[in-house]
């Protein structure tokens, strides 16, 4: 049972967001800001967040030159400049809102590995930098002129630089938030799972971690930001799970030969250096339908793949050892641009930010609580 002061207030709110990654909190905060005598709650089943916000890589990043040359096989010209706009912008918004030091941002560059079987998407570097003029002002891409030195095995033949990418720390970014949101007066409650939505009447159904308590909470406006968990709650969407496993070595004994944020195979792998240790992950395309999961478990096939990766290209005749490793749940759909749409009288989502949260939960955030506040 719950006691009178508990029912009269803690369970009615003008908004609740369910999930407290990048993007519900910046839902929230946008919100609030914006109606800054509404009562805001945050619902989040883990201690935090579940999916991908604090268990990526922290590459701000917007595409690499042959992920953005895949892009044109299912996306107009107009579309592709478009998404590269808004992730880039994103980056640019949370760099000028929370500030760099307070993101650990680090702006060491964009890097890509181009094996033998995509060494042609150099020749196009000209053509995507004029494509990409009108966004950027400068060329975006070029080929580094001495990449042997960057010691990478043989594979490599090159190596393009992108010199509008950096690095952050996702727990940083995300103690941003949390500050924020606590500034503005939002509750965030840890260790609520919602098993319902009901997305005419505002009614949200939720359970302990323990499932032996359930808790009826009442908004007049519901938000739904938990990327590819929210099929749970929206079965009829068209979003699919896809998982990210990273792997973090122990700090190396010898000195990296090159910094920056690095990717290979049309982006689907990725490797950075963070406090003297190789950070590895990705590669969710050597398996892609056993990654379509919501588990966070291992793929033996994926991890044996970047090892072997990290021992024959990026440090070839280097010993090292492995500390950890972790996954992360992200979403994807039929198109990469994020999903931002009312589901009923009093809901709406955001998801399906397609590996991206970082660029674009804050932007998308406030996205969504516009269309909120017109609801």
């Amino acid at each position: 049972m719950f006691s009178y002061w508990e029912q009269k207030n803690f369970f009615n709110y003008d908004l609740i967001v369910i999930g407290s990654g990048f993007t519900g909190l910046s839902t929230a905060i946008h919100f609030k800001k914006k109606h800054p005598k509404a009562s805001v709650l945050v619902l989040e089943k883990g201690v935090f967040p579940t999916g991908a916000s604090t268990k990526n890589a922290g590459f701000a990043c917007f595409g690499s030159l042959t992920e953005i040359l895949d892009d044109f096989w299912s996306m107009n010209q107009d579309e592709v400049i478009a998404l590269v706009e808004r992730r880039f912008k994103g980056l640019q918004q949370i760099r000028k809102t929370f500030g760099d030091s307070t993101l650990r941002y680090k702006h060491r560059h964009g890097f890509e590995l181009l094996e033998e079987e995509n060494v042609k998407a150099a020749e196009q570097i000209g053509d995507v930098n004029k494509i990409l003029k009108k966004v950027f002002g400068k060329e975006v891409f070029s080929l580094v002129k001495k990449p042997e030195k960057l010691g990478f095995s043989d594979r490599v033949k090159l190596v393009v630089e992108n010199q509008f990418e950096g690095e952050l720390d996702p727990g940083a970014y995300l103690g941003a938030l949390w500050d924020m949101a606590a500034e503005e007066g939002i509750r965030v409650l840890t260790g609520v799972s919602v098993v319902e939505v009901r997305k005419d009447e505002g009614i949200v159904i939720a359970e302990n971690s323990s499932k032996n308590r359930v808790f009826e909470f009442m908004a007049n406006k519901v938000a739904i930001c938990t990327n590819a968990f929210a099929k749970k709650l929206w079965p009829e969407s068209e979003l699919e799970p896809g998982r990210g496993l990273i792997l973090m070595s122990k700090q190396l004994d010898f000195k990296f030969p090159w910094k920056g944020s690095f990717h290979m195979d049309k982006g689907f792998v990725y490797f950075r250096e963070i406090d003297g240790r190789l950070l590895l992950g990705g590669a969710r395309n050597k398996d892609f339908e056993k990654e379509k999961s919501l588990e966070f478990e291992t793929n033996p096939k994926i991890k044996a793949h970047l090892e072997r990766l990290a021992r024959e290209v990026i440090f070839p005749n280097r010993d090292f050892e492995w500390e950890m490793e972790w996954t992360g749940i992200m979403a994807f759909g039929p198109k990469k641009s994020p999903l931002i749409q009312s589901i009923g009288q009093k809901t709406a989502v955001a998801v399906r930010l397609g590996g991206m949260g970082v660029a674009l939960g804050w932007q998308v955030g406030k996205e969504l609580s516009q269309l909120l506040s017109k609801m």
